[in-house]
């Protein structure tokens, strides 16, 4: 007996490789500023206190299945949301040396990063055209 295998969840959208530059060096700012956190458990407590900014993702996630409501909860919340590349790159823009498969950006009263933030967000908003 052959074994059937689902058919794989395709993450969209995703970065391409200039913009994911912009979305890495915006979590490592974000880092900086206490507003990064990490993890999917993480993103979406923030998604259910409604205090995320936006979520980022990695596409290379396996199973995909680990993140695969995230993107259903941001689109309830209407959060801006994409996909980079690998785990591993988002682990690194967040500070630490392991895979991370999610991050968003916190809200933060009188934040520095507002206007990059918003900027982010209609370049994200743009792949969804």
């Amino acid at each position: 007996m052959q074994k059937v295998e689902a058919p794989r969840i395709k993450p969209s959208p995703i970065a391409d490789a200039k913009l994911q530059t912009k979305i890495l060096d915006l979590l490592r700012q974000a880092l900086n500023y206490k507003q990064l956190k990490k993890g999917a458990n993480e993103v979406l407590k923030n998604l259910d206190k409604g205090i995320c900014e936006l979520v980022i993702l990695a596409a290379d996630c396996d199973p995909i299945e680990i993140v695969a409501n995230i993107p259903i909860k941001c689109e309830e919340k209407n959060v801006s949301y994409c996909f980079v590349s690998t785990q591993a790159s988002l682990g690194r823009a967040c500070g630490i040396s392991r895979p991370v498969v999610a991050a968003t950006i916190a809200q933060s009263e009188g934040s520095q990063l507002k206007t990059q933030i918003i900027e982010m967000k209609d370049l994200i908003d743009q792949l969804f055209i």
